[in-house]
């Protein structure tokens, strides 16, 4: 018997969520069996904790789309018994059950073993969050940004993929400007590393001029909507906007007009579908570069059992950093 998050929808439609105690024959096809050790709180997991968002397809449910644990067992030959290792994507915790459990079977080519220098828990303070975040910033990179560019903007900051991201283009030596609606959160997003802190009203409508003055080196951009479009209107010529969330709304309501005259970039950012390799290479820059101080500063702590609050919180862009659950606590 394991214990898990267990997420059931009744008669009339409506999804419930509670901790259970299951039997491991109730567990999905896989490869691999892993011990979970901890999980954490993304955008995603509230939507699967609760209304479901159109991400989960069968009743009941297991959520949570990050997991880091122990090899149980194995029918793979790249894993064995006792190895550490990390998932994030693959739709684990929306189509497959997830990391909200004790145990979780998945298939082999869906993990990643957990890289030198970090452990099961601070795997987890990064997870998608993070690993988007690092995914980022590496696109951005490999579009020419370099540290002495000029200002680097992070829109979302005090959230979980913003937090990372501020706290690795620091410490890559970017100077970092952080975008809040959250007044309260500058404390925080200046010790993460933050140079300058950005309401977020000032940004947060379109403009009829499609060009204002080029003030951005590049942008990690998790918020979307008129956010985004606003911003690429402000980009220097030839930066690069690395696109990562939709906080503020899908649709963007922007001209082309940067794009022609400042050849300005808009890089779409996916951690779901991303190819072995390129999970490997990220995974190893958090692992260097993502300042293991910081991230504790992201942490809180939670169990299975806070989960359907902090699923709550999360819709409603009330939680900050990173909260890593013990699934055993």
């Amino acid at each position: 018997m394991f214990k898990a998050l267990l997420v059931e929808k009744d008669g009339e439609g409506k999804t419930h969520a509670s901790v259970q105690d299951l039997s491991e024959d109730r567990l999905p096809e896989g490869d691999v069996t892993v011990a979970v050790e901890y999980s954490t709180v993304n955008y995603k997991d509230g939507l699967c904790i609760g209304p479901g968002g159109g991400l989960v397809r069968n009743y009941p449910h297991v959520p949570g789309i990050d997991f880091a644990g122990t090899v149980e067992t194995s029918q793979d030959d790249r894993y064995k018994p006792g190895d550490k290792v990390v998932l994030t994507g693959w739709r684990v915790g929306e189509a497959h059950w997830g990391g909200y459990a004790q145990k979780a079977r998945v298939k082999a080519d869906w993990l990643v073993p957990l890289p030198e220098g970090l452990t099961t828990h601070a795997a987890m303070a990064v997870g998608t969050a993070g690993f988007t975040a690092m995914l980022a910033v590496m696109a951005l990179e490999d579009h020419g940004l370099k540290p002495g560019a000029g200002p680097v903007l992070v829109t979302g900051a005090a959230g979980g993929v913003g937090s990372v991201a501020t706290a690795i283009l620091a410490n890559l030596g970017h100077e970092v400007a952080g975008v809040t609606g959250r007044p309260e959160t500058e404390a925080y997003l200046r010790d993460l590393g933050a140079t300058q802190v950005v309401p977020r009203e000032e940004l947060a409508e379109t403009v009829k001029r499609p060009l204002e003055a080029e003030t951005w080196a590049g942008c990690v951009d998790a918020v979307g909507g008129a956010m985004l479009a606003r911003v690429l209107g402000q980009m220097r010529y030839g930066a690069s906007v690395a696109a990562v969330g939709l906080a503020g709304g899908a649709g963007l309501p922007a001209t082309v007009i940067p794009f022609l005259l400042r050849g300005v970039n808009l890089l779409g950012i996916d951690s779901v579908m991303q190819p072995y390799e390129n999970r490997l290479r990220a995974w190893e820059r958090v692992a260097r570069d993502l300042p293991m101080q910081k991230l504790e500063a992201m942490i809180q702590p939670a169990t299975l059992a806070d989960l359907p609050d902090l699923g709550a919180a999360i819709l409603k862009g009330q939680v900050k950093g990173r909260a890593v659950v013990d699934v055993n606590a």
